[in-house]
């Protein structure tokens, strides 16, 4: 054994030995098991398929709406769409001369229908994959169509909430105190939605008690990457946007769409190693936890694609240790 084998496995022993480190590693561990950069990809793919829709789509619909209507305009700067990177910024600087168009509106609910969908669809995948559901249990593609609307729904009703509440904290207070208000209200809400959404995409061999606790990580964290999502963009990219002008730009959103669907995939893993508790993981195998046993026994039997298929897995016994 060389000697950076044997600090790897001196830090092993002392992650596995402590609750945080240990569930820290388990985490990632799972993470990585699970793929979840490929599924976080995927996300990203359908989410970016639905914005310019989404963008083009709210151009029209607010182009009718407020028309005229210097009211309605601040409402809007002043919910969660300003904070949402290009289009945040897009309807800020038009929002005083947006038209409606009945062809624009046409194509933008097609590709909205689209990419939303789309969305819908692979993080109900995602979520299938993380809970390590076998194929057999998991459900068609009517159940899943209609679970994808319900979230829609969902998420349409936290928009005009996250408006409607960033207009009485706005007439209640203002400055700086209304900002940090804001962003608490918006941290509030963005756990429920991702309670509600969670439980709307996860099997239901899931209790929704077992959802909160990753609800409660991203929740705050999407905030964050709504309140500084346009920073980020700006900062991260900003030599490539002088470069490439408008696929920087592009460059930037997908990058904050990746991030967000990163810090959804790491929420649905929090609530899995947590309940399941898939903890201490050992950095270096063999020898393996139990664990790390648990994890891959149910990644084999979620293979399963017929109910007359039967998937086992099974170990030797000097694979599997327990840390002292």
């Amino acid at each position: 054994m060389n000697a950076a084998e044997r600090t790897v496995r001196a830090l092993d022993r002392m992650q596995q030995r402590r609750t945080a480190p240990g569930f820290v590693v388990g985490v990632v561990r799972k993470y990585g098991d699970d793929r979840g950069g490929l599924l976080a990809a995927l996300i990203t793919y359908y989410a970016f398929t639905a914005v310019f829709p989404l963008l083009l789509l709210l151009t029209t619909i607010l182009g009718y709406v407020l028309h005229d209507s210097p009211g309605a305009q601040h409402a809007v700067l002043n919910s969660a769409l300003a904070d949402f990177p290009i289009i945040g910024s897009q309807l800020s600087q038009n929002v005083s001369s947006l038209q409606g168009s009945g062809l624009a509106l046409v194509v933008g609910l097609v590709g909205l229908l689209y990419g939303s969908l789309g969305v819908t669809q692979v993080l109900q995948f995602a979520m299938a994959q993380v809970w390590a559901v076998p194929g057999v249990r998991r459900p068609g593609f009517l159940p899943r169509l209609g679970r994808g609307l319900l979230l829609l729904g969902v998420l349409g009703l936290g928009l005009v909430l996250s408006a409607a509440g960033a207009a009485v904290v706005g007439g209640v207070a203002g400055g700086g105190i209304g900002r940090v208000l804001g962003l608490l209200g918006s941290a509030v809400l963005n756990i429920g939605l991702f309670l509600v959404s969670f439980r709307i995409l996860t099997p239901a061999q899931a209790d929704t008690r077992s959802l909160l606790p990753g609800c409660l990580l991203a929740g705050p964290a999407w905030t964050a990457l709504q309140a500084f999502g346009g920073y980020l963009v700006t900062h991260e990219l900003r030599h490539a946007t002088a470069v490439f002008g408008f696929f920087g730009t592009v460059l930037g959103l997908l990058w904050w769409l990746y991030l967000s669907a990163q810090v959804t995939v790491y929420a649905a893993e929090v609530n899995v190693v947590r309940a399941r508790r898939l903890w201490p993981r050992s950095l270096l195998q063999p020898p393996l936890t139990a664990a790390d046993q648990q994890v891959l026994d149910a990644i084999a039997e979620q293979e399963e694609r017929r109910p007359e298929q039967r998937v086992s897995s099974r170990f030797p016994r000097r694979a599997r240790r327990r840390p002292k």
